[in-house]
């Protein structure tokens, strides 16, 4: 928990607290840990804080800073229906599977203002490898399949936003939006990994070093 406060800390939070008047989304509560810095800030900065999640979690805060939305986190058109603006933020800490992290960003983006932020937490797969002590499959695959969906996205879309990321802890992915251009489609990377050329590199250093 202490490398996740750090996390948020010094690349979500340290932002966020920049921003005048702060409308935020934030999709997964669970026992408010976000929730509650989120408001923390609001508070300060005269922001709204709007949350979403599968369970209800109507109780972590009372603050008139807040409103939370017992809903799934892709019921676009009703979440957005009950958001009366564009957003500054949008921190993504929900069902960590690459295909549904991709929808939300596609889902969402639009609703970002120009020169707002995305987060999208847990997007290393380096914590969870075998031997390492958080050791766990699902972890590992899905954060690797959503670090390499985020770059994908990226390589298409670099004009429209800046991308950046934390490794503390599970990782961080941090997304500043330059334009008000819908994003692109993204791609497969084509990568020169598995290739003859490479592969055959590979073996002629392996039979010099022998």
């Amino acid at each position: 928990m202490e490398d996740y406060n750090y996390k948020l800390d010094s690349n979500l939070f340290s932002i966020v607290k920049k921003i005048n008047n702060p409308i935020i989304l934030e999709l997964g509560v669970q026992k408010g840990t976000s929730t509650k810095k989120f408001l923390d800030i609001c508070s300060n900065n005269n922001g709204k804080l709007f949350s979403a999640d599968i369970d209800d979690c109507s109780k972590v805060s009372n603050s008139e800073n807040w409103k939370f939305f017992h809903s799934r986190d892709d019921n676009f058109d009703f979440i957005k229906s009950n958001i009366p603006n564009k957003i500054d933020v949008l921190f993504i800490d929900t069902l960590h599977e690459a295909s549904h992290v991709k929808k939300l960003i596609y889902g969402y983006y639009p609703l970002i203002k120009k020169n707002g932020y995305l987060f999208i937490d847990d997007i290393s797969h380096l914590p969870y490898l075998k031997k390492m002590p958080r050791s766990n499959f699902y972890c590992e695959v899905n954060n690797k399949e959503t670090f390499e969906i985020l770059l994908s996205i990226y390589s298409k879309n670099y004009e429209n936003f800046d991308l950046n990321f934390s490794f503390s802890s599970s990782g961080l992915a941090i997304i500043r939006k330059k334009t008000d251009n819908d994003l692109n489609e993204s791609c497969d990377l084509d990568l020169r990994e598995n290739s003859i050329k490479n592969i055959l590199r590979k073996v002629w250093r392996k039979i010099k070093k022998d």
